[in-house]
């Protein structure tokens, strides 16, 4: 999904909008998984006693809060989490019923640095930490690609669109021949 058009500046253009990693999913679809397997499980064991209606909608209910609490929450969080580099500013926002976000202007960012354990490599994902002209460094975990993203803010900052670390061919300085190799007396 795009970032709405409507929230940029006049001349302000998205450069990079992403979720948080899909990591954070892993444990909710390992509770999605478990809990439809238990609960299966257990509407199976339940089905040939005299109350098994009671136990169908004890199971039902235990599930869904489990459902609702584990699974669909973080699931929802996460898509609503959002990382924007614009031409002009970075933004993070998150949230559906309470929205909290910030917004750093470009021009007020002072360094942009990225950390990432091994866990974090393997995924592809880390911490980018931007300090700006504020008191604390901000840090936004489980940024997809961080490495990727902390070379394009630092270009964008600098206003250098091409990779730093290509060197320019150099040019030489050309001499007058000097006099044949022939000394006069």
């Amino acid at each position: 999904m795009a970032y709405p058009e409507d929230l940029l500046s006049e001349g302000e253009s998205v450069i990079l909008h992403k979720h948080s990693h899909w990591k954070m999913l892993l444990l909710p679809y390992v509770v999605l998984i478990v809990t439809l397997g238990v609960g299966i499980w257990l509407a199976i064991l339940v089905s040939d006693t005299s109350w098994s209606m009671v136990g169908y909608i004890a199971i039902g209910a235990v599930a869904l809060i489990l459902l609702v609490w584990l699974f669909f929450i973080p699931f929802v969080r996460w898509r609503t989490t959002h990382f924007v580099v614009t031409t002009d500013r970075v933004m993070a926002k998150e949230g559906v019923i309470k929205t909290t976000g910030i917004t750093i202007p470009m021009n007020s960012i002072n360094s942009v640095r990225f950390e990432h354990g091994l866990i974090d490599r393997i995924f592809g994902c880390g911490t980018l930490i931007i300090e700006s002209a504020s008191q604390e460094a901000l840090e936004f975990d489980d940024i997809p690609s961080v490495e990727k993203v902390h070379t394009l803010l630092y270009r964008e900052i600098n206003d250098n669109p091409h990779d730093d670390f290509v060197q320019q061919p150099q040019q030489t300085q050309q001499y007058p021949p000097q006099g044949g190799g022939q000394y006069r007396r």
